[in-house]
């Protein structure tokens, strides 16, 4: 079977480009590029371009007899989301319809979804589960839900079979060369200011939770990566023909001990300059997120395997190996 991904170039993008192929299935990589690295996409035929661009993408779909697409393509930071709502659904909704429309027309069967647990915004749960009600608190967490909703609605009329997926806090690196490079998720973001000589930022610490600080279920990458192999084997194998999942460990680390770990893996744990600061809170945040993972383990028997360490130390290990020498 023959996958398209878009969005493959990125850092989550390529390390499942990676799990695919250790799957055995073919796939073919579009992205633009404007965050993406062609040096993550392992020798597999590569489109550049952009989803909007609908020729490009329904002659890519036919002159690869793409049967499946990965939809990774999208613009992800929450506080941007918030100051450009109108770039976001350029990006997310308007892409995503240009895309299903070619994909409606190629006649493709399946078709899995990046989503978020930016799609529940703030819910005053322990845990979140696929039922909890979706009431996203931001720009970006809006275009995810209505992502998923397009898809269903599509689905409904031509029997798409359709997966969501819904991320929670990703890090670590299945490789070095695919490490985040980034700046807005919490890990690449204290590892650079670390690298300057800077105190890492705590963005509020009066917060509803036991520090003060955000709870969330961070995830390693490459467990991202094994569930989209998982599902994407479903689908292939015609297993289910509908799923929505949240992709987690089901535990929740704060802000504050998430930094922590990254002091003590870094070798910064102790010194004065590296205290992290408070700042005010970013626009959007919800002060708690945690998945129940229950719906991907008993449909797709998926579990995740790396422990908080483990996501540091990779993620450390991707960073420092491309610092200027």
């Amino acid at each position: 079977m023959t996958w398209l991904l878009t969005g493959g170039a990125g850092y989550i993008g390529a390390h499942v480009v990676g799990a695919m192929l250790e799957g055995g299935d073919e796939v073919v990589v579009l992205d633009d590029l404007s965050s993406g690295d062609p040096a993550r996409i392992p020798d597999v035929p590569f489109v550049q371009g952009t989803v909007l661009d609908r020729a490009l993408v329904a002659r890519t779909l036919r002159e690869h007899a793409v049967d499946g697409v990965v939809h990774l393509a999208a613009k992800k930071q929450v506080e941007e989301s918030v100051r450009r709502p109108l770039m976001y659904y350029r990006e997310n909704v308007e892409g995503l319809r240009v895309l299903l429309d070619a994909v409606t027309e190629a006649g493709v069967e399946s078709f899995l979804f990046s989503s978020s647990a930016a799609v529940y915004g703030a819910p005053d749960v322990t845990l979140v589960r696929e039922t909890t009600e979706c009431r996203p608190v931001n720009p970006y967490g809006r275009t995810k839900l209505i992502g998923e909703q397009m898809v269903a609605d599509v689905a409904a009329v031509n029997g798409l079979r359709h997966v969501s997926l819904r991320y929670f806090n990703v890090a670590g690196a299945g490789r070095r060369e695919w490490a985040d490079r980034g700046a807005a998720n919490l890990v690449p973001l204290v590892f650079r200011r670390l690298d300057v000589g800077q105190a890492p930022q705590i963005f509020g610490d009066d917060f509803p939770t036991p520090d003060g600080t955000c709870v969330r279920d961070f995830v390693h990458v490459a467990d991202i990566a094994s569930a989209h192999r998982a599902a994407a084997q479903a689908l292939r194998e015609r297993r289910i023909d509908t799923l929505t999942a949240n992709v987690g460990r089901g535990e929740g680390v704060s802000v504050r001990e998430m930094i922590d770990v990254i002091l003590q893996v870094t070798g910064a744990a102790g010194e004065t300059w590296a205290e992290p600061v408070v700042t005010s809170r970013r626009a959007g945040d919800p002060p708690r997120v945690v998945a129940a993972v229950d719906t991907i383990r008993d449909v797709l028997g998926w579990t995740a395997e790396h422990e908080l360490h483990d996501m540091v130390s990779s993620a450390w290990a991707g960073w420092v190996a491309r610092r200027p020498r």
